[in-house]
């Protein structure tokens, strides 16, 4: 069965006659006639009982009928969802987002957005980049933010790219506080606070690591506010984004010798989403 002969039936029906439903349905009489032969043949039933005067309905037909008005009234309105999705006065869009994300302000870009198009429903997902990765990958998320922590992703798509420079954050009255310029060496065996579970802590740790640089983790935290919270509370330096360190109000100084930056992408799974709401999105995050 063809949503086509529905139209059909539904044509034949509501005319009487064969002609009048091959001109309201803009096809040949003798191919509308041979697409109501193969729904009955579909249904294993007569549909029509055909008079000198004009074509009834049999028992079959008539069982049919509101059925078929059904089929065509929720395919108006699918059409009309379509349209309205394609058309963004509705819709859906997923976005992902790393914690740590500074170069970009999200919040105001996603603001500004719906601004334009607000029958479109944003969700915004934070988690770590190998999650954001899977999500995207598996359809729950359009586009996402990543940081270039760890392994190069090679299964999707990357608009664009940005370096992220990290700064040492302390407290005021530390040894390190009137400096805005420091060696990752000077940072050797001091007490440290972590942002746990991170791809920027594996960062830093491949840093130190790279420069002999021993890490005194005393305090480790999966959430920046806090973090900053127990830097500002005198537990021990840490290393994060500068624009980051910028907001606490802490002191902070730019590391050399070296410097420690890592790429922030924003990716997707293909050059052009499928999604209408993500490609509106995606240009105005591109524009």
């Amino acid at each position: 069965m063809e949503l086509r002969q529905l139209e059909h039936f539904l044509a034949v029906a509501r005319q009487g006659s064969f002609t009048g439903a091959a001109r309201d349905t803009h096809v040949v009489q003798s191919a509308l006639s041979a697409s109501i032969r193969k729904l009955e043949a579909a249904l294993g039933a007569q549909l029509f009982e055909r008079t000198t005067r004009r074509v009834l309905l049999t028992e079959a037909g008539r069982a049919l009928l509101p059925v078929a008005q059904r089929i065509a009234a929720d395919v108006v309105a699918a059409r009309g969802e379509v349209s309205a999705v394609a058309g963004l006065s509705r819709g859906r869009v997923s976005v992902g987002t790393i914690q740590t994300l500074t170069v970009v302000d999200l919040p105001t870009e996603l603001g500004e957005f719906r601004q334009h198009h607000p029958g479109v429903r944003i969700c915004v997902r934070e988690g770590i980049a190998p999650e954001l990765v899977d999500a995207v990958a598996a359809g729950e998320l359009d586009l996402a933010y990543l940081a270039g922590d760890g392994k190069p992703v090679t299964d999707l798509v990357g608009f664009r790219e940005w370096s992220q420079r990290m700064v040492l954050l302390c407290h005021p009255g530390h040894r390190l506080a009137d400096r805005r310029r420091v060696r990752l060496a000077e940072c050797d065996d001091e007490p440290f606070v972590e942002f746990s579970g991170s791809g920027l802590q594996a960062l830093i740790e491949r840093s130190c690591a790279e420069a002999g640089v021993r890490l005194n983790r005393v305090c480790e935290a999966t959430h920046i506010p806090l973090l900053v919270d127990l830097v500002a509370a005198g537990l021990g330096v840490s290393i994060v984004p500068d624009a980051i360190a910028e907001r606490s109000g802490l002191p902070h100084a730019r590391i050399e010798g070296p410097s420690i930056t890592r790429p922030i992408r924003l990716v997707g799974r293909s050059p052009e989403p499928a999604n209408p709401a993500a490609r509106a999105l995606l240009r105005h995050l591109l524009g």
